[in-house]
């Protein structure tokens, strides 16, 4: 029986977690937004993380709401080269750079206000 319950956790947990999201982030596209003087957010994730997951559901309706604003993601362990060049070390990382520059970072905010205010100060 404790066998059973074990192996229903994991695939319990697998499939909730597991909300399959891509990478959208490349340099080209981010160094044009920026040169275009576009506001630009950007996040790290991980397909196993449920923090990740909440804060994938907010960004994409953030998406919507923003249509003005550039978002774009990495798998934070598959893609480490962006991780260092943006100088992100930790899943649940939301950026938001604006002309060249970093204007705000929070880590494993799952608050859907706090997300958007952290998106508006730059409107």
């Amino acid at each position: 029986m404790k066998k059973i319950f074990i192996f229903i956790f994991i695939i319990f947990n697998f499939n909730t977690f597991a909300f399959g999201k891509t990478t959208t982030f490349t340099n080209e596209i981010f160094q044009k937004a920026q040169s275009a003087g576009k506001t630009v957010v950007i996040n790290s994730w991980n397909e196993t993380c449920s923090t990740c997951a909440k804060q994938v559901k907010i960004l994409k309706q953030a998406k919507k709401d923003f249509s003005d604003i550039l978002f774009l993601s990495f798998e934070q362990t598959k893609d480490k080269d962006i991780a260092k060049s943006l100088g992100i070390n930790y899943w649940t990382t939301i950026v938001v750079y604006k002309n060249n520059s970093e204007i705000s970072r929070s880590m494993g905010q799952t608050n859907k206000e706090k997300i958007y205010s952290q998106i508006k100060s730059l409107k």
